[in-house]
């Protein structure tokens, strides 16, 4: 395989050029039409949710929503930051900026990544706190409370993300760099994934417990209940749970789990350019997470879903110039892992979520 040896940093410089992978027209232009494209539906999408959020003085009262404007706004900065940075770099191979601009643009995407997935590791927990602890969820999980976690999550990606700008740099502690990140201190990498790996790992348990109350519940409901009708609606609530717990793992592990292999692989073995070019391709999952999550996390919300349609109704209505007939309401059934507890209709003995 061909290899390009990566240089240390010397006086604050780096030859980036063995960073920069992608050699064929093809390459860069399917990698730029991919990113260009994930990029602006993940920037419409999570824009649409901010604003069915804000737009709403109902729903921006409720601290789920609270948190998963969070993760929109965190999918917005992500999708921006990264697309700019990563096609400047990739497709039009721009060296010119210094060490400090380039740590500054990587900070941006560290920290909107990372924020994202700490918005879904909070949103776990608030999830978690509604199907164990539904009598106390009010008492819990308050507006306030929700703010304040927020802010702290904020702040600490923040500082985390960009320690490498403020000194822990290769060029600063003269250590060896990383073989997929200029100017990055190996040490400060592997410090970053096993911080992704803890918030993903809390974020699987939290689900995987909630898929258990769930099966508990079934198991209850086929030993207790009499009610044939009451019993296999619920078993099929249960089910429904299930389903779209799965789908959620499985694209948060589906999106992160190649960059990070692929990341914890470069701490131990030099690296080749087909990988380092499998990398770059496999860092654009990040960015489909990004757009997925909307779909997955907000516009399945009846909330939501209930404010975009009076949203539609009000801008035909000013396009045409003439009153529409009030719609009916929907009957398009809400996700069953809906965040608002107050939509939760608990059973005393298992407390069933339902949407």
């Amino acid at each position: 395989m061909e290899r390009c040896q990566v240089s240390n940093c010397s006086m604050n410089t780096m030859d980036l050029k063995c960073y920069m992978v992608l050699n064929s027209l093809t390459q860069k232009t399917g990698i730029a039409v991919l990113c260009s494209i994930v990029g602006i539906l993940c920037v419409l999408e999570n824009s649409l949710v901010l604003y069915l959020i804000f737009a709403s003085p109902k729903i921006r009262k409720k601290p789920s929503y609270l948190l998963i404007s969070s993760l929109a706004l965190a999918d917005v900065l992500a999708s921006i930051v990264f697309v700019c940075s990563f096609l400047d770099f990739h497709v039009f191979n721009r060296t010119d900026s210094s060490k400090e601009i380039f740590l500054l643009k990587l900070g941006g995407v560290n920290t909107s990544f990372t924020a994202s997935l700490g918005s879904l590791l909070l949103m776990a927990f608030d999830r978690y706190v509604c199907i164990y602890q539904p009598s106390e969820y009010k008492v819990i999980v308050t507006r306030k409370r929700a703010v304040v976690a927020m802010a702290v999550m904020w702040i600490a990606t923040v500082i985390t993300a960009f320690l490498p700008l403020m000194g822990w740099n290769c060029c600063k502690v003269n250590s060896p760099c990383s073989e997929l990140f200029p100017f990055v201190d190996s040490k400060y990498l592997s410090s970053w994934i096993c911080l992704v790996m803890i918030l993903l790992l809390c974020i699987v348990y939290a689900y995987v417990r909630v898929l258990w109350k769930a099966h508990k519940h079934t198991v209850y409901m086929e030993k207790r209940q009499t009610q044939a009708g009451q019993r296999n609606a619920k078993m099929r609530m249960n089910v429904m749970l299930a389903k779209t717990l799965v789908m959620v793992l499985a694209i948060v592990m589906t999106c992160w789990s190649p960059v990070l292999a692929l990341m914890t692989y470069s701490l131990f073995v030099s690296l080749n350019d087909h990988i380092r070019k499998v990398f770059a391709f496999c860092s654009t999952l990040c960015l489909v997470n990004s757009m997925v999550n909307p779909i997955v996390y907000a516009l399945r919300s009846r909330e939501l879903r209930s404010s975009l349609r009076n949203t539609s109704s009000r801008f035909r209505k000013k396009v045409s110039f003439s009153e529409s007939s009030p719609e009916a309401e929907s009957t398009q059934k809400s996700s069953p892992i809906e965040t608002i507890c107050d939509d939760i209709v608990c059973n005393t003995d298992m407390n069933l979520l339902k949407g």
